[in-house]
């Protein structure tokens, strides 16, 4: 893999604080209680490691809250045009909640590859490996025994700054070598949460590392995310078949209902009849990004609710917009007791492509010794 290397990022406003019971701003006196309340349930210990919630905090008073269990972005605050928080993640209001079958990777740290590979196998170096199937006939974000069910290894640097570390051993969910992660998140105090990710390994693998964060900017728990507005700065993206897996094309976006180039609803073209949002139930599809450079936007999405605006900002070559389909509400089991309905958040998983491995066109997700993966992937918020 080419390794990539980038530098500090300008960030716009982002404004966080934790809260896991309102969504409204409270005393500091009441924030805090909320905080050390909430925070004893993601106290655990699985597989004989601590599992914690860590709070990051900026000057401004700004909070983000992270759990080592799968490196999950639990709950991020945000203000809106009345200057009043919203929790804009989706999420569970324990760890063990995170841990049950069929959980939709909230929030989750993804590895060792991120988004899908066709009937989980590839070959590298003349091997076929066969991977964990655990999407129908393919494998989804790493497989059963993915980065995002695991205890990290938690060092906090300093108010502002979380690093997460795992060793990913030979073999592990069927990939090949020993792979060493880091991954860091910082909320500076110009209010930006920037992750980035970084890896080693001893003999030759592939790698694809994202976060599984799921948005809504009118608040988690608002019925629906159709009213946002979002642009993605994409000439092309790659279609799917009926299982979600890459045809090898590179589709123009100009003309259908996935160019977002100007803002658009994100409703607008949802139910058009078109063959690959059937396959996907709506958007789940990867975009050819057009510039990601570290520095300038890929995707913007604003609420016209609460006036709140997503920038993300990558130096990965794709992003998967994914519209929240397969999400029910049938339990109202996220935080507060709130059910999370059918396209009541979005996702955008910075990324490779998916199914790179069996796709010469695609850029390498190929990791060799003596190479270092790094990326980085900052969220901004303002109003």
């Amino acid at each position: 893999m080419k390794k990539i290397f980038f530098k500090a990022l300008p960030f716009a406003t982002l404004c966080l604080a934790l809260a896991f019971t309102s969504c409204n701003p409270k005393s500091d006196k009441e924030t805090q209680a909320n905080v050390k309340t909430d925070s004893l349930k993601y106290s655990s210990t699985i597989d004989g490691k601590t599992v914690k919630l860590y709070t990051l905090k900026n000057k401004q008073g700004a909070s983000v809250s992270i759990s080592n269990y799968g490196g999950r972005v639990v709950s991020l605050l945000v203000p809106d045009k009345d200057n009043k928080l919203t929790d804009v993640v989706l999420g569970y209001d324990s760890v063990g909640a995170y841990r049950k079958k069929g959980e939709p990777f909230f929030g989750a740290l993804i590895g060792r590859y991120g988004n899908r590979i066709g009937k989980g196998k590839f070959t590298l170096d003349g091997k076929e490996y066969q991977l964990q199937l655990n999407d129908g006939v393919n494998t989804l974000h790493g497989g059963t025994d993915g980065f995002f069910g695991k205890v990290w290894d938690a060092k906090q640097l300093d108010s502002t700054k979380l690093e997460l570390s795992y060793v990913s051993n030979d073999g592990e969910a069927g990939y090949p070598g020993k792979l060493d992660v880091k991954v860091t998140y910082t909320l500076t105090d110009d209010n930006a949460l920037q992750i980035d990710y970084v890896a080693t390994t001893d003999k030759s693998t592939i790698v694809n590392l994202t976060n599984h964060a799921y948005f809504n900017l009118n608040g988690e728990g608002d019925s629906t995310i159709l009213d946002h507005e979002l642009t993605i700065d994409a000439n092309a993206y790659t279609p799917v078949d009926s299982t979600l897996i890459p045809t090898g094309k590179l589709q123009p976006v100009a003309g259908t209902a996935f160019d977002f180039n100007k803002a658009k609803l994100i409703g607008k073209q949802i139910e058009d009849k078109d063959e690959q949002l059937k396959f996907g139930k709506g958007y789940d599809h990867n975009f050819v990004l057009t510039h990601h450079d570290g520095k300038t936007p890929v995707a913007v999405v604003k609420s016209t609710k609460t006036g709140i605006v997503l920038s993300v900002i990558t130096t990965e070559p794709g992003l998967q917009f994914y519209s929240g389909n397969f999400l029910t509400g049938a339990d109202k089991d996220g935080k507060g007791g709130k059910s999370y309905p059918h396209r009541s958040a979005f996702c955008l998983e910075t990324q490779h492509f998916p199914d790179a491995p069996n796709h010469p066109n695609f850029a390498s997700t190929v990791l060799k010794p003596g190479e270092t993966y790094k990326t980085s992937t900052t969220y901004k918020f303002s109003k």
